[in-house]
């Protein structure tokens, strides 16, 4: 399927649904009473980009963007993008300290009320498991459902459950690396960095 088609799924997907693309529409949508009841919640960034550790989640994007602190720590730490880009930090993500339980006890002393992780960055690598994609934390990396995991501790917690999915971006977040030899311009590497960088049109 190409990006036009799937776009024009999308699309048709919205015209049946009662929200319309604007701020008018949106504030329809009624306030969870759970979280107007909540005063403290916890917002977790952690993915791949955790295993640089070096600016901050958006460092799968800077990486490729030449002039930035990103893009010179990582040919100083780790080479050139073309021999090791951002998907050679996947193996090293390993969550080998992960403790949801630990995680979720915390939060809960701290007092908060609901849990919101990333389950995908604009980096495309889910956080879970996943039929969508390899590209998820089941199946490479730490080989763990990593919000599965976390939703089971949070409900063991009392804790509401949410997730935020940053897919959306992920059409040009490394369109950088097109502008100088690097692994994103790789075919074989086509299914996690995007055929759409490249024009083809292919998803």
């Amino acid at each position: 399927m190409t990006v036009q088609e799937k776009l024009t799924q999308v699309q048709q997907v919205i015209d049946q649904g009662p929200y319309q693309n604007n701020w008018e529409s949106l504030t329809q949508h009624p306030i969870p009473r759970w979280y107007q009841d909540a005063k403290f919640g916890i917002f977790i960034h952690w993915g791949v980009y955790s295993v640089p550790a070096f600016g901050n989640e958006w460092y799968p994007r800077n990486m490729y963007l030449k002039g930035t602190p990103e893009y010179e720590h990582h040919r100083k730490t780790y080479g050139d993008q073309e021999h090791f880009g951002y998907k050679d930090f996947i193996p090293m993500f390993r969550a080998e300290k992960f403790d949801p339980q630990a995680w979720m006890e915390l939060f809960a002393q701290a007092g908060a009320k609901y849990v919101m992780p990333v389950a995908e960055h604009h980096d495309g690598f889910q956080m879970y498991d996943s039929a969508l994609s390899c590209w998820n934390a089941k199946q490479m990396g730490p080989h763990r459902d990593i919000l599965g995991e976390l939703r089971q501790a949070a409900e063991q917690y009392g804790l509401v459950f949410a997730v935020s999915n940053h897919r959306a971006e992920h059409c040009w977040f490394f369109n950088g690396g097109l502008d100088f030899a690097s692994d994103v311009q790789d075919p074989s590497n086509a299914s996690f960095y995007g055929d759409q960088l490249r024009g083809t049109g292919a998803m």
